[in-house]
């Protein structure tokens, strides 16, 4: 397991491609990181520069392949950042980047954009991450369901300033669940977050829709969460501001929540008086957790095909896929031969299309 802090330091070296690499490289290597199974890429193999940007969530993954990559192929040069996914495919749909990390699949707006553009995509799942509700340790509920969670942070709970505020409308959609007398302190990603859409889309946009239909809410309310909270796009900061009060409550990824000190990952359940899981690996990866969603990358087939480097960076990334994923703390595809398949085929497009 890498720690956080280790996963940001290596990131930030990335940036500057060479600055730190081999100390980062050392600290994986005593850690047990990702091997890469006797790839075919060796040092000095391919040269070339390779520019990714994209989600926060996967930045950790991608990181680690680039660290490991440019130790072998030192005339390789990578640089990885991670504003947002939304931010990413802005970058990638212009031709800005050769790879976009993506913590959701990509809209139909971006695919548009990309078209205008003459971008052709590769898109390949590479990992699972499960959205972990988090709230300072010394939080007693036994579970939050979709009902409640939409009460807390969806659209009709802007202005509550107390979990007590959000008791009438969890009720009215259903849950028995008695809310504390704390203040609510809300901390999570912010709209340019794939994390943020997945979270809208996963659990406010199922209770939201019923909500439309009784004429509570309008279709355009549904697709958001409350705009009255403190947002940010870093995962630590997040996690700061959830457990800096003890009515703190916010979203992030699996692999962040698991690591950080002081935090509860809240139990979930689909239904009010459904059955509660909590997010483990396990119940990520069998689906029994109801707040899970595939991690992409996103690969400009023209760069891959003229750009040798990136062809053999993606080839290095899916050969070690499963060592990668599971180095940087989240879940490993149980069957990785379709991802593989589509790269090989090199299909472009999304899979629905």
């Amino acid at each position: 397991m890498i720690p956080k802090k280790y996963r940001a330091a290596c990131t930030a070296a990335l940036v500057v491609p060479g600055l730190m690499l081999g100390a980062c490289s050392k600290k994986v290597d005593d850690t047990g990181s990702a091997d890469s199974g006797g790839s075919t890429t060796g040092s000095g193999a391919v040269e070339g520069s390779i520019v990714i940007s994209g989600s926060s969530t996967v930045e950790p993954i991608t990181a680690l392949v680039a660290e490991d990559f440019m130790g072998q192929n030192n005339g390789v040069e990578i640089s990885v950042d991670g504003p947002g996914t939304g931010d990413g495919f802005k970058l990638f749909c212009a031709g800005d980047t050769d790879v976009s990390d993506a913590s959701r699949p990509i809209k139909d707006e971006e695919v548009e954009a990309c078209a205008d553009a003459g971008v052709e995509f590769i898109e390949l799942k590479v990992g699972i991450d499960g959205l972990s509700v988090i709230a300072p340790e010394s939080n007693t509920l036994e579970c939050l369901s979709f009902a409640d969670l939409y009460a807390l942070i969806g659209p009709e709970s802007e202005g509550f300033s107390k979990w007590t505020d959000a008791q009438p409308l969890a009720t009215e959609l259903g849950s028995d669940t008695k809310f504390p007398n704390q203040n609510l302190v809300i901390t999570a990603p912010g709209t340019e977050s794939g994390t943020y859409d997945s979270f809208v889309e996963l659990v406010i946009e199922s209770v939201g829709e019923a909500r439309v239909e009784a004429g509570k809410i309008s279709e355009d309310d549904v697709a958001a969460a409350r705009a009255d909270y403190s947002a940010s796009p870093d995962d630590n900061s997040i996690i700061e501001g959830v457990t800096a009060d003890p009515g703190g409550l916010g979203w992030v990824g699996f692999a962040f929540a698991e690591q950080a000190e002081g935090v509860r990952l809240m139990p979930v359940s689909e239904e009010p008086g459904g059955d509660c899981v909590e997010p483990t690996a396990e119940s990520i990866q069998d689906g029994t957790y109801p707040i899970a969603r595939d991690l992409y990358i996103y690969v400009n087939k023209a760069k891959a095909e003229s750009n040798p480097a990136l062809a053999a960076f993606i080839d290095f990334y899916l050969e070690g896929l499963t060592d990668f994923v599971e180095a940087a703390d989240y879940i490993a595809l149980a069957d990785p031969t379709e991802t593989e398949s589509v790269w090989a085929d090199r299909t472009t497009g999304t899979r629905e299309s």
